[in-house]
């Protein structure tokens, strides 16, 4: 999605900065000078930033015209880089990103944020099937896609002017009509070099080649990802997302218990995803600690 939209002739959108999940209000207040060197200094270190080759003159010059926030902080430095880019419109891709909804929607009240969902056996086969998994990380990633997909519908009731829903295995499946409704969301004219990712922004990313007309991936996960989770994982994943699974249009597995994989998901599996998954929430508790505003 990413690359297709920056392939737009009008939009730039980076990728990981952590502007918002490293920076934001984490050095004060910014009118301070001393605060905001700190703040700058750190945001310039960091390799994600460096590889869009900031200008500091430009950054501080254009800071002091204005009002001194983090938003506006971190739009200077976007926009430096789209008008690099020849393009008028930033945005930037970054994972839980929704937690930021309120200060975004806020600071940049046309803002628009495409939010992208995922059935959460296929995102965590897609994320380590190539990686040895600690005890407890499949309740840490469940609680992670929990929170995230409630955050998804909650700004989508809030801010339905700036906040749109795409389902990945929609989007694999209609590639063209899910990039053209995003377009008509960001109110930009959909153009077919879009599709090919053609001159797109790439920060390093491998080629590219879309998978499409995979069948109906909505409703039915892959059975690559069925197979590389455990019962007990399934099983765990089930009983505490059933009703956000089904309600985004997953099925759900039926999972067959022996007595010795009853035994092990009661005495192993379970109380170690559940640590991971109250590790999860105790570590991630302030994250959205924001106003609510009524809509």
């Amino acid at each position: 999605m990413r690359l297709m939209l920056t392939s737009h002739s009008n939009i730039a959108i980076t990728r990981r900065t952590y502007l918002w999940s490293k920076y934001y209000n984490k050095f004060g207040d910014l009118s301070q000078v001393e605060n905001f060197n700190l703040c700058l200094d750190a945001i310039l270190g960091s390799k994600s930033i460096q590889y869009l080759e900031p200008v500091e003159e430009s950054i501080r010059s254009e800071f002091s015209q204005g009002e001194a926030t983090y938003a506006r902080l971190f739009g200077i430095i976007q926009k430096q880089f789209a008008t690099k880019m020849g393009k008028s419109r930033w945005g930037d891709q970054m994972g839980m990103i929704e937690q930021f909804s309120y200060p975004i929607i806020s600071a940049y009240p046309r803002a628009k944020i495409i939010h992208m969902i995922r059935d959460p056996r296929d995102r965590y086969k897609e994320k380590f099937s190539n990686k040895k998994i600690k005890p407890g990380k499949f309740g840490w990633e469940t609680e992670r896609w929990l929170k995230s997909i409630r955050l998804a519908h909650r700004n989508l009731r809030r801010y339905p002017q700036n906040y749109h829903i795409v389902g990945y295995e929609t989007f694999i499946t209609n590639a063209e009509s899910t990039l053209q409704e995003v377009c008509e969301f960001i109110e930009e004219p959909y153009e077919h070099g879009m599709l090919k990712m053609e001159n797109a922004i790439r920060f390093g990313d491998k080629p590219i080649q879309l998978r499409i007309n995979l069948g109906d991936a909505v409703s039915q996960h892959s059975m690559e990802a069925e197979m590389l989770l455990s019962n007990g994982e399934l099983a765990y994943l089930q009983s505490f997302a059933r009703s956000e699974m089904l309600n985004n249009g997953y099925t759900l597995d039926n999972v067959k218990f022996s007595i010795v994989d009853w035994i092990k998901y009661s005495l192993v599996d379970w109380p170690a995803n559940f640590a991971g998954g109250i590790a999860y929430k105790y570590s991630n508790s302030d994250s959205q600690n924001f106003p609510v505003q009524t809509m």
